[in-house]
């Protein structure tokens, strides 16, 4: 089976390798690393015990959701992004830790984005998107419920434009594309992706909140829910697997943009395989195939970011605050 340098299930805003200049992609790395040690240090002492399994719950519905392509126009497909979800869900540094999860997961098991340019990948989709959501969440917290849930949409629709423009950005910076060419083609594919983002995190939140107000946001950590809860979630993000057989296999935002502006050549292979195209490699490209990969992926994305934020709760600077 050939790899692909896209993958039509998930992403509208995965860079494979090769499509950066160097520079960009080093820069990316080191400001994604200075955010996350930021990230790390803001919720060593502010994550409460039930707050973490929650985070890999969450990690496991965006990994699931995110395999989810749905059609948008002209032969275009988009899905949920899920760093507005993430972080008005459990708070922005949280959220971007979720997120950095989830695009590790991706990059290195499933061969989705590049290695080199994950930094760019964790930037784009997990730490612009979640401050993005955030910062506009917050401008509504305290506002009557319809308020809020307008608020949700709003706030998912900017964070996927705002990762929509640092990628265009990047790829002006790396020669890619022309500044004045790119910013278009990425705004306007992505601003109707973005409605589907704005549905699905309005949707998802307004769940949350009339079932269980109190696992939103930073607020009351230790009040948050216990195992019926997580056993939930897990089995939400399963079932959402389920329905991959039925995502839309045209182009993504990033690819179709790629194809109309004549750079979707310079998408490289991963350097390894380990379910790549999300499919187990000796089952092949079939639905029974997508699905068990998937359902792998929940689970792998889930015990990836509890084990990682336990340690992070762990650590010796930790305990000594």
């Amino acid at each position: 089976m050939l790899f692909h340098p896209f993958l039509f299930k998930p992403a509208p805003l995965h860079i494979p390798d090769g499509m950066l200049g160097l520079a960009v992609s080093i820069g990316c790395w080191i400001i994604s690393a200075a955010v996350l040690t930021l990230a790390v240090r803001k919720t060593r002492n502010l994550l409460g015990e039930r707050q973490v399994p929650l985070m890999g719950v969450m990690a496991a519905f965006i990994f699931a959701a995110q395999m989810i392509n749905f059609a948008v126009i002209g032969g275009t497909s988009g899905h949920l992004l899920g760093g507005a979800l993430a972080a008005i869900a459990l708070g922005p540094w949280a959220g971007m830790l979720v997120m950095a999860a989830v695009v590790i997961v991706q990059a290195l098991l499933f061969q989705d984005g590049g290695l080199v340019v994950m930094g760019a990948n964790i930037l784009n989709m997990g730490i612009i998107t979640a401050a993005a959501g955030y910062g506009i969440y917050r401008i509504f917290a305290n506002r009557p419920r319809r308020v809020q849930l307008i608020a949700y949409a709003v706030a998912a629709w900017i964070s996927v434009m705002a990762a929509a423009l640092a990628t265009s950005l990047q790829l002006w910076l790396s020669g890619t594309a022309e500044l004045g060419v790119v910013i278009p083609a990425m705004m306007g594919v992505h601003a109707l992706i973005g409605i589907g983002e704005a549905l699905v995190t309005a949707a998802a939140l307004a769940f949350i909140t009339s079932i269980r107000p109190d696992l939103i946001g930073e607020a009351n950590q230790e009040s948050r829910g216990g195992k019926g809860w997580i056993a939930a979630g897990l089995a939400i993000a399963l079932a959402v697997v389920l329905l991959t057989p039925l995502a839309s296999a045209d182009p993504d935002g990033l690819e179709r943009v790629a194809i109309n502006l004549g750079f979707d050549n310079l998408g490289t292979a991963a350097p390894y395989q380990v379910l790549p195209d999300y499919s187990i490699p000796f089952l092949g490209e079939t639905s029974t195939s997508t699905i068990l990969a998937g359902a792998a992926g929940v689970l792998l994305v889930s015990v990836f970011t509890v084990g990682a934020v336990r340690l992070i709760r762990r650590s010796p600077r930790s305990e000594e605050q």
